[in-house]
């Protein structure tokens, strides 16, 4: 054949890195069509010549090159020599005879050379474990092996790259050029792990200096030469997210002619890594997505926003200089509660730190709000909170704290208990210990949930045409106090309420000057609801995009919900009174006044709507409680605060928001009401 197939030309773009080890063929396809998605034009991958050569390799990699090169272009890496072509028998050796190398990368490019333009030779000249980096004479002969290699596939009509070392060697990358093997490749590929490897190794001078200094060496030997980043990437084995967009931002803006970041999937745990198996947990955090597949930050930012979102996002990780010594901060202050409690501080000309790790879809619109609106005021700090070290300086000179960060579904606690502990038990932990050490006695307010007092199962229940009630007259005038026994069910129940003792306690054991707001359902603008958790904005959302609503239970179910601006009412006066409240639990929710069903819920959503909504009913899910109203008045005589806003004006003022802020399609006439 006379060369490859030919590609549309790409502008400069970014690539991915993934290994597909033989027989994941369900692995690929996800992990392709999620790369496919993700805007990226490259995808680096190894083309094993040990596992070519094992049985059943061929078929593998007769599958896996026409299906990688059909939707993405490809650049497969050569490397890993067979025990026996190797001069001594081992594997990853140097082959017998140095045309060898030649010549399977000829069957190479003669066999899947249709399905990609360039091709990598080797990664890295200190894989060869067997020869002697030391003498002059084995540098002469991976020089000759490879330069032999990219001679050929330059004559065949492919473009060659030359793999690079990591750490970034000058000198042997200058000893290639008077090999003569530079003149033969089209491009050469650059490893650089900034924040995860080489800056604690002292290896790392900036991306600058090292591709200046590279950029050098190729114009000695061939101006034409392109440099590759073919390897880099960020580790969040620490849960910082944030840091990896913004290393994957600066690496998009470096001076490279293509950008390969590594990887997009994480190492599954059960997989050894080349120095051993968890020899580094570091190596098992590299990717844009979790083993199981589950989104992280950058790919989550990529998928639904692409680089405008990562550029975005990346600019508002910038810190601003508070000018004031003593500023609010809010835990989880990007998210719905946390926006418009920040909201409110601005407003009062206060300095807010808003503390979120962007985790939930669509919050980093809450942030860029903010920021758009209050400027300088606005002091992001992206970061998790179970990464303490990142945190802790937060919180030095806080005049108050209010943590509203959470992992907050149930479901999601079932399915990952131990995120949901990470999260929710051990974040607060590190909060309160920040706040703590700080030294300030800044008062620390907490989100908790009605969760805490359980299921509920012990309370006889009246089932009513479209609720539930309880059949205790003394629980129907005023809800649920917080008289009632705590009662943890469901991981998610445990780690909140866990949080909750804890708070509670650094009260009396540290002096601390906390309380706890114990949360039925809250709504209202700036509400990305879910599935599993923000139901009335998620109802509401599905409504007017006329989407199926689906239901757990019969929809007789009865909550307070309650308006996040009294919400957000509550919040501040328990700071008012934050001497007098110490070390108390308080619930928060609608009340009576605004007690309703899921099925009256949807009526009203109906009439805003203008349409019927098509509900679906499944199976109730594990914890749900028939019944929850939250008995309000011990925080009601502690503050002086009540719901103002009736859940029927609250709904119909979050469809205004959705309508006018999201586009969501005009709301139909407020209906008359005839006077109760």
């Amino acid at each position: 054949m006379n060369g490859p197939a030919r590609f549309s030309e790409n502008r400069r773009g970014f690539g991915f890195v993934d290994w597909f080890r033989p027989g994941e063929y369900e692995r690929t396809e996800q992990v392709l069509s999620d790369v496919v998605a993700s805007g990226a034009s490259y995808l680096r991958t190894h083309l094993s010549w040990a596992e070519y050569l094992a049985p059943g390799g061929e078929k593998w990699f007769d599958w896996l090159m026409p299906k990688l090169g059909s939707q993405i272009d490809v650049l497969p890496c050569v490397h890993y020599t067979p025990p026996s072509l190797s001069r001594t028998g081992q594997c990853n050796g140097a082959p017998r005879e140095l045309k060898d190398y030649a010549d399977f990368v000829d069957h190479v490019l003669t066999r899947y050379g249709k399905h990609f333009r360039d091709i990598e030779l080797w990664n890295e000249p200190n894989n060869l474990l067997d020869w002697d980096w030391r003498q002059d004479r084995d540098y002469q002969l991976f020089s000759e092996m490879i330069g032999g290699a990219a001679y050929w596939a330059k004559q065949r009509g492919w473009r060659a790259v030359l793999g690079g070392p990591c750490p970034f060697d000058p000198s042997w990358l200058n000893l290639m050029g008077e090999r003569g093997v530079l003149e033969v490749v089209a491009a050469v590929g650059f490893h650089g792990f900034p924040g995860t490897w080489d800056s604690e190794a002292g290896s790392w001078s900036g991306w600058d200096a090292h591709l200046g200094e590279m950029r050098a060496i190729l114009d000695r030997y061939n101006k034409d030469a392109e440099i590759w980043v073919t390897e880099t990437g960020y580790s969040t084995w620490r849960n910082d997210e944030v840091e990896q967009v913004r290393k994957f931002w600066q690496a998009l803006n470096v001076p490279a002619d293509r950008i390969y970041w590594y990887s997009w999937r994480d190492v599954p745990s059960d997989v050894p890594v080349q120095e051993g198996l968890w020899f580094d947990p570091r190596h098992y955090h590299l990717g844009a997505v979790t083993a199981a597949g589950e989104p992280k930050l950058l790919a989550r930012l990529l998928t639904s926003g692409g680089l405008a979102k990562i550029s975005e996002v990346a600019g508002l990780a910038a810190p601003a200089v508070s000018v004031k010594a003593e500023p609010i901060v809010i835990v989880g202050g990007s998210g719905f509660i946390g926006s418009n409690l920040a909201e409110s501080f601005l407003a009062d000309g206060e300095d807010v730190i808003v503390l979120d790790n962007l985790s939930r879809p669509g919050v980093d619109q809450n942030l860029a709000w903010l920021s758009d609106r209050f400027g300088d005021r606005v002091h992001p700090v992206l970061a998790d909170i179970r990464d303490y070290v990142a945190v802790a300086p937060v919180f030095a000179d806080a005049r108050a704290v209010f943590h509203l960060a959470a992992q907050t579904a149930v479901t999601t606690s079932l399915t990952n208990p131990m995120e949901d502990f990470e999260v929710n038990a051990r974040g607060t932990v590190n909060v309160l210990e920040a706040v703590r050490k700080a030294g300030k006695s800044a008062p620390v307010i907490f989100a908790s949930t009605n969760k805490v007092y359980g299921s509920l199962e012990d309370i006889e229940m009246v089932e009513l045409d479209d609720r539930y009630m309880p059949a205790d007259q003394n629980i129907r005038p005023h809800g649920i106090s917080e008289a009632r026994n705590l009662d943890f069910c469901t991981p998610y129940g445990c780690s909140k309420g866990v949080a909750d003792q804890y708070v509670l306690d650094y009260a009396s054991s540290y002096g601390l000057p906390t309380a706890v707001l114990r949360m039925s359902c809250i709504y209202g603008p700036r509400q990305f609801g879910t599935e599993d958790q923000g139901w009335v904005a998620h109802f509401l959302i599905r409504a007017l995009k006329g989407e199926p609503i689906s239901i757990y239970g019969d929809g007789k179910q009865v909550r307070d919900i309650l308006h996040v601006s009294d919400a957000v009412a509550a919040y501040r006066g328990l700071l008012n009174a934050i001497t007098s409240v110490k070390g108390q639990a308080f619930n928060l929710g609608g009340g009576p006044r605004n007690a309703v069903s899921l099925r009256a819920v949807l009526e009203e959503i109906r009439q805003i709507a203008g349409r019927e909504p098509s509900v679906s009913f499944s199976e109730w899910r594990q914890g749900d409680q028939f019944y929850f109203i939250a008995d309000t008045r011990k925080l009601e005589a502690a503050i002086g605060w009540r719901a103002e806003i009736s859940w029927r004006d609250g709904v119909r003022d979050l469809g205004s928001w959705l309508r006018e802020q999201r586009g969501l399609g005009a709301l139909a006439p407020e209906p008359r009401r005839v006077p109760a």
